[in-house]
Parts: C-alpha cells; sequence; structure tokens
C-alpha cells in the first residue's frame, strides 16, 4: 500500500482548554473533556482579532529537571527538547496516522517485510552537512546499539537491511513484520552521526530542527537560537528558546505567573487552581498524548513474588482521590494503561480495581500477611512526591507500612532501564499513546523480555510478540491486546493509577506550541503575539 503526502506539516496534537463560565479554568477529568485541533481556547481571542503570527522574541520553557545527555535516545521527562534541536522521520496526527516529516512519502512492501521510504531534499544539519539516507541508516543501528538508552529497540532491531537508492531514496528490510513502525519513525531522532558521542555527553547536539543549541549550563537549563537555514520556509517564528530549570513548585508556578517563563509542562496538580485564576496564563491538556501515574513492583522480592498481594495493592489505592486531590482533577483515574483514544482501551479494563480497601485486607490475609514493610522510590519533584505520599496512606490504611525513598530524575530512570528498583517505586510511564503493541515491546516497565518488575512469563511474551508483528486492525489484533490487557489486570506487576496526558500551562500571549506522542515540544510554528 502506498501512502503519499505533501511537505506542509500536519495539524497539531489534540489539545483542550478547560474554561469555567466566569473565565476561570474548570477542572474536568481527561474521560470528560473535548477536544479540539491546531486553535485552542486560549489561542482564539488572537485568532479572532485577525493577529497572525509574529517574528521575534525568546520563550523560557520552565522544567523541573534538567537535561541528561546519556538518556538522549530514550523517551522520559528529560526529553522535552528533542524535537527543538532534532527532527523525526514521521509524526502521527490525533488518529495514529503518520504524517511526514523528514520522510516525505512511503510504501509498504505486499509482504510487509520492507519499506520504502522517500526523503526530504534540501535539508542540511546546523553544521551546514546535508542530510541524506545515510543519515537514517545511521539513527536505526544507534538504537539498535546495546549501549544506548533506547525503549524501541525491539522494532529498530528487526530492520535487517538497507538499500540506498540515491542520497533520497531508502528501502528498509525487515526481519518480520511489525506493527510500530511509525512509532519508531517518531520516537527516533535524526542526529549527527559524525558527533553522536560528543551528544551523550552533552558537548554538541547537532540536528536538523528549527533551533541549534549554543549553551547547556548543567543544573540550569539549555540554550536555543534560531536555526537560519531550517527546511521550512520562514520558520521558526522564535529567535530562540529558554529551557530553564526550576525544580522547587513554587519558584516555577512564580516565574510563570510573573513573566520570567512562558510555558511550562511541569506545574504540580495542587497549583493548577492559582494557574487559573491567574488572568495571564491558560490551561491546556493534550487528551490523546501518552502519560500515567502508576505503582510498580518488583516481583523477585518477598512477598511481592505473589500476585494475590500484588492485587490486593491494586485495589487498596484510591485512584480518583489522586485524581482530584493531588493532579487537580486532570487526567482518568484507570487501572490499565490505555488512554480512550487507544483502541485496546475498555472501560471494564478501566474500572476493573476499584478502590475496596477491606477487599485488599483480605487478599492480604488470604496469602499470610496482615503487616507488610516496603520501601517505595520515587522522583524527588513535588508532583511525584504528592503521588507517592498518597499511595503511601492508601496502603497503610491495610497494614502495608511504606518507607518513601526519594530518588533525583536521572538516577530514577537510570535505575528503571537497569532493573534496580526496590519493592515498590512510583513513577509515570509513557507508550501507551502510539499502537498498543509498542508498550509491551518497548517501555522498560512493560517489556516482554525485560522488564522493571522482572516479571517473566512464556503467555505473555507469546501475546505480545504475536500482538507485534499482527496487522493493528481487525479481530485479531483486538483479541490479542485484551490478552495483555487481562495479563497486565491479573498479574498486577505495574498497577496503573492515573491516565494523564501533557498539561500545559502558557502565557495567553503565547501561541503554535504543540507536542508529539512522545511528548517531544514542537515550536516551529510558536509565536508571541503582543
Amino acid at each position: 500500500m502506498t501512502e503519499l503526502y505533501s511537505s506542509t506539516p500536519s495539524a497539531p496534537s489534540r489539545r483542550t482548554t478547560l474554561r469555567a463560565a466566569g473565565g476561570g479554568t474548570l477542572l474536568l477529568g481527561l474521560g470528560l473533556a473535548g477536544c479540539r485541533s491546531a486553535v485552542s481556547e486560549a489561542e482564539a481571542p488572537a485568532a479572532k482579532a485577525g493577529a497572525g503570527p509574529r517574528r521575534g522574541g525568546i520563550v523560557t520553557v520552565a522544567v523541573n529537571s534538567d537535561f541528561t545527555p546519556s538518556l538522549l535516545f530514550a523517551q522520559s521527562g528529560q526529553s522535552l527538547q528533542q524535537r527543538l534541536i532534532y527532527n523525526t522521520l514521521t509524526r502521527y496526527d490525533d488518529r495514529l496516522k503518520p504524517q511526514p516529516e523528514l520522510a516525505t512519502s512511503w510504501e509498504y512492501a505486499e509482504d510487509g517485510r520492507g519499506i520504502t521510504l522517500k526523503l526530504r531534499t534540501g535539508v542540511t544539519f546546523h553544521d551546514g552537512r546535508p542530510f541524506t539516507a545515510d543519515d537514517v541508516i545511521f539513527a536505526v543501528k544507534n538504537l539498535q546499539n546495546p549501549l544506548r538508552a533506547a525503549q524501541l529497540r525491539a522494532t529498530a532491531a528487526a530492520v535487517t537491511g538497507f538499500e540506498k537508492r540515491g542520497d533520497h531514496e531508502l528501502v528498509l528490510r525487515l526481519a518480520h513484520p511489525v506493527n510500530n513502525l511509525f512509532d519508531l519513525f517518531e520516537f527516533m531522532v535524526i542526529t549527527d552521526r559524525n558527533s553522536v558521542e560528543d551528544a551523550v555527553t552533552g558537548k554538541k547536539l547537532n540536528g536538523t530542527g528549527p533551533f541549534k543549541l549554543t549553551k547547556w549550563s548543567p543544573g540550569s537549563g539549555l540554550s536555543l537560537t534560531r536555526n537560519e537555514t531550517y527546511w521550512q520556509p520562514d520558520r521558526p517564528y522564535l529567535d530562540g528558546v529558554e529551557l530553564r530549570v526550576v525544580p522547587q513548585a513554587d519558584a516555577l508556578l512564580s516565574s510563570l505567573r510573573t513573566g520570567q517563563s512562558q510555558l511550562s509542562f511541569s506545574v504540580p496538580g495542587k497549583n493548577l487552581a492559582v494557574v487559573a485564576a491567574t488572568p495571564e496564563l491558560a490551561i491546556s491538556q493534550y487528551t490523546t498524548g501518552g502519560g500515567a501515574y502508576y505503582l510498580g513492583v518488583n516481583t523477585t522480592v518477598a512477598p511481592l513474588n505473589d500476585k494475590t498481594v500484588r492485587q490486593a495493592l491494586a485495589r487498596a489505592v484510591d485512584r480518583e482521590r489522586i485524581l482530584k486531590q493531588v493532579l487537580g482533577g486532570y487526567g482518568l483515574a484507570s487501572a490499565t494503561p490505555w488512554p480512550t483514544s487507544s483502541p485496546a482501551f475498555t472501560e471494564a479494563g478501566r474500572t476493573h480495581y476499584t478502590y475496596d480497601p477491606g477487599k485488599a485486607r483480605e487478599l492480604l490475609k488470604s496469602a499470610g500477611h496482615t503487616r507488610l514493610d516496603l520501601p517505595l522510590l520515587h522522583i524527588n519533584l513535588p508532583g511525584d512526591t504528592a503521588v507517592a505520599e498518597a499511595i503511601q496512606y492508601d496502603l497503610q490504611q491495610i497494614g502495608v507500612q511504606v518507607t518513601l525513598q526519594p530518588t533525583d530524575p536521572a538516577t530514577a530512570q537510570k535505575n528503571l532501564i537497569s532493573q534496580k528498583m526496590p519493592g515498590l517505586w512510583a513513577m509515570s510511564h509513557g507508550f501507551a499513546q502510539v499502537q498498543p503493541s509498542t508498550l509491551a515491546v518497548s517501555a522498560y516497565p512493560f517489556n516482554e523480555a525485560k522488564n522493571t518488575s522482572k516479571f517473566r512469563s512464556a503467555a505473555y511474551t507469546k501475546v505480545v510478540r504475536e500482538a507485534w508483528t499482527t496487522p493493528a486492525t481487525g479481530a485479531r489484533a483486538n483479541a490479542l491486546r485484551q490478552q495483555i490487557t487481562d495479563t497486565l489486570l491479573d498479574e498486577a506487576f505495574i498497577i496503573d493509577l492515573v491516565i494523564r496526558g501533557a498539561v500545559q500551562v502558557s502565557a495567553k500571549k503565547l501561541h503554535g506550541v504543540t507536542l508529539n506522542k512522545f511528548s517531544y515540544l514542537n515550536l516551529d510554528d510558536a509565536y508571541l503575539a503582543g
């Protein structure tokens, strides 16, 4: 099947700005909120006034953790800058239909074991070197490298051959069909093959994206300036971007309210009501984007090796309370990882583990326990700490005494990747927002071959592999997705709590901000009005 597209970028990810009748923001659950594309309600006044995009200005983005070069090729909380510096081959629209970026068109082989990509001409890296098919070959091989932390390595590894047809056409040969190839194409940043080792130490980030890195100040943030030779005509509008590290919640909120920062995705839920009362700021959420808070369980730590104990924990946590009190009402309480936009989502799965401390105590007792003492690792940022404290309180009600272990974001992510978590941990995950098979073959908490919980099951591996290599639509695909969901619920090695797309706080004068499916920030069309 051939899919051909023009070179015009698609509309941004769906985003909704929620307002109360009095002009403030109404905090609603994800499942209740409507969606709209391109222009959010925060942008509507400028649009109605006929104000078009304006060139110039620098946007400061307040982030709560610093760039981590060693995680450059992994999706994490430190990935916001990816699409500012680099491009990807394609990107999804809201319906998971791939749209062109550095690949302008593509054609699958009849047997599903190959794809021909036509690549954009006239693209150069920041240092002036032309982008060619060799850079795509390098990008795939780079993710195949076991020294790189990269969630989609399994999909990259399915590419076993390359056939160049000139500098701007490339055939990828696959060992077997996979249904998440375009997940790889949106995840995989195209970096400079000549300076990749400098990139993973933060010395040089050379991409084809709209902004160039001018300075990384460890602990303070990144400074970027406009790429004057960007392949999109007249883009970007902005002169530059500053990513400023502000780990303290109060200071981050103050920077937004005083105009020192114009954009953030790091405002804790409990502070969103304050944002809603600030006339100069708007709150938006990406309802089809990815993200979920969860409780992870190390299945090699007794008695957590007993799934009855894990199921007790799953019933002990009050998801609705976390959603309302900790996350400000943004999100969807759910026992499964799937957002409502996913073909794997079902209401029965979402409500499988309702809050029932009495039942949780019964399950613990049936497993021979009335009290447990367990450590719980969490990221030492305000929002993450609040989620961990809520879990701690709920587990105490069933006799599980939890000792919190606050950990910096980079260390927590490295422990996640290297399977060095204690009995329990609380973090957030992505990868449920794209093809459902990607979650179980690529996300560190769920990976069938090597997950953080150290859970292994031949049956789980079999269904995941089949789901990954089966066409993504039809009755068989639906049945396989349901089997994966049933396994996740029954085994409870990852206990999902709240699905939560990115929540954006921005100055009302800032327009055109989008995120891709992996929460890479896209400011190609962003501008400051007024």
